[in-house]
């Protein structure tokens, strides 16, 4: 099930919030400046525990706070499952039904939730790093082990890298096994993701933007070896730069719109619509049998797409299963058709409409 109840106090310009959001569709309004994307972004927090505008915690506290706090309630059966968050000059800290976590990923499996903002089109924009979140947080929801493997070869990496640093060649050889287990256990979990992501963006792709789109992994390393032959072949660029220079940490996912590569080929406008076309996907490819149900928040899209791409992401996000929250700067978006709650932000205060 989706969030129910979100509450917000001195979360950037929102001063208090406390809501009950549809399990469908939630129609936010307000003048620009007025905190609509300050809400989206405490539900974001809520489910990864980051900001998507910001790595810097003391930049979402309310002017003259010393801290602000996100709760919610995301329903699970017959009960309510708290989440909370709570941020200061010490960091944030989190809470999961009253429990402290043992990662912030236990967020994610309470309240999945993706964003089309704006700032989408850095999906495609921006380096490897951006599209291996995108990969990760996909594959997290469909294969149950790859959580672990990934923090198992990370662990491991930072171990080499650290070997690295003091040219301590031989500790360096013995963590190549563990990385190699671990890397390729990664990688054939995102290559499968790869492979059915591409079965669900290509048609969405062509609707949205009337051409062929195409994915496919790359692994980090040289297709023609394996990642033990790839290591070996590195050594001494490991050492010389200090860390190690292949592996899936170096991954990335390749897209080619009508036979060419995107990055730089393609409008700003196009490449929003392709960011978008890759999270319909991935939400599309959400496992059916999960106990909770993808939060989809989209901000302004009427104010990002002209009429007839606004109507054809509005059918492609429609009908899903999802919990949509929209922003918007007019009261009425009968696009999406009637939104079960509507809510104004005026001045940083939520009222119901």
């Amino acid at each position: 099930m989706p969030l129910g109840r979100l509450q917000v106090t001195d979360f950037r310009c929102l001063h208090a919030a406390d809501v009950e959001l549809d399990t469908r569709f939630t129609l936010i309004s307000g003048s620009n400046a007025s905190g609509k994307t300050s809400f989206l972004e405490a539900i974001y927090l809520l489910g990864r525990g980051r900001s998507f505008r910001t790595r810097h915690t003391d930049r979402l506290i309310g002017r003259g706070a010393d801290r602000f706090i996100v709760f919610g309630e995301v329903a699970s059966g017959t009960r309510r499952i708290p989440l909370g968050i709570e941020g200061s000059a010490s960091g944030l800290r989190v809470q999961v039904a009253g429990e402290r976590p043992a990662s912030r990923a236990e967020l994610a499996l309470q309240l999945p939730v993706q964003i089309i903002d704006p700032e989408v089109h850095r999906l495609i924009e921006e380096g490897p790093g951006h599209r291996r979140r995108f990969l990760d947080w996909g594959v997290f929801h469909v294969e149950q082990d790859f959580v672990g493997h990934w923090r198992r070869y990370h662990q491991v990496l930072r171990q080499r890298n650290a070997a690295l640093k003091t040219r301590q060649v031989a500790l360096v050889s013995a963590w190549d096994p563990d990385l190699v287990r671990f890397g390729q256990l990664v990688t054939e979990a995102r290559q499968r993701y790869t492979d059915a992501l591409f079965a669900q963006s290509t048609p969405i792709g062509r609707r949205l933007l009337d051409a062929e789109l195409s994915l496919s992994y790359r692994t980090g390393w040289a297709k023609d070896m394996s990642l033990a032959e790839a290591l070996e072949q590195s050594l001494a660029a490991d050492l010389e730069m200090g860390a190690t220079q292949v592996g899936p940490h170096r991954g990335d996912l390749a897209l080619r719109l009508a036979g060419l590569p995107v990055k730089d080929r393609i409008s700003r406008g196009q490449q929003k619509l392709l960011a978008a076309a890759l999270l319909v996907a991935q939400i599309n490819l959400f496992p059916q049998d999960a106990p909770v149900r993808p939060t989809l928040l989209l901000d302004d899209p009427a104010a990002e797409l002209d009429d007839e791409r606004l109507a054809g992401l509005i059918q492609e996000v429609s009908g899903h299963g999802v919990q949509l929250v929209v922003t918007t700067l007019h009261a009425e978006f009968a696009a999406f058709g009637s939104p079960g709650r509507r809510y104004l932000i005026r001045a940083g205060s939520v009222s119901g409409k």
